[in-house]
């Protein structure tokens, strides 16, 4: 199981370094979930699976709401929005990526430490709370899935 945790552990942080590559960007593709799931798939997955669709939806939360505002599509870069791509707001972009990259990495910790604790129907339900958060997120304001 350690072994697992940490070869899991080391493909996220590198999928959060490959997300942050570019700086004038709110976030990749890379940080959305691909695939959403029904209960009956869910009820057939063991505990560990569980935890780690769990965690990738976490992580979709976490990057994607702060700029819920501005955008709610990957990949849409500052200037695309009106925003000046000067060396101030790229810094205050970058800034907030290493600061979402260590909020990634405590959240992935805390998980991997107390979620296994949790019922197995619990997790099963927050996976598919956060499904459905995150399908509302990505409508967006004009209805565009």
């Amino acid at each position: 199981m350690k072994l697992l945790t940490t070869i899991f552990f080391a493909f996220f942080i590198m999928n959060c370094s490959y997300a942050q590559l570019k700086k004038n960007v709110f976030f990749e593709q890379t940080a959305l979930v691909k695939k959403f799931h029904t209960i009956d798939e869910l009820e057939n997955l063991k505990k560990g699976q569980l935890i780690s669709l769990y965690t990738n939806r976490v992580n979709e939360v976490i990057t994607v709401l702060p700029y819920l505002a501005l955008t709610n599509e990957a990949g849409v870069k500052l200037s695309d929005i009106g925003i000046k791509e000067n060396s101030d707001n790229l810094r205050a972009l970058n800034k907030h990526h290493g600061t979402n990259t260590e909020m990634l990495e405590s959240s992935k910790n805390m998980i991997s430490e107390f979620i296994p604790y949790a019922d197995t129907e619990k997790i099963i339900w927050a996976i598919l709370y956060f499904e459905e958060v995150i399908k509302k997120v990505r409508i967006g304001a004009n209805g565009n899935f």
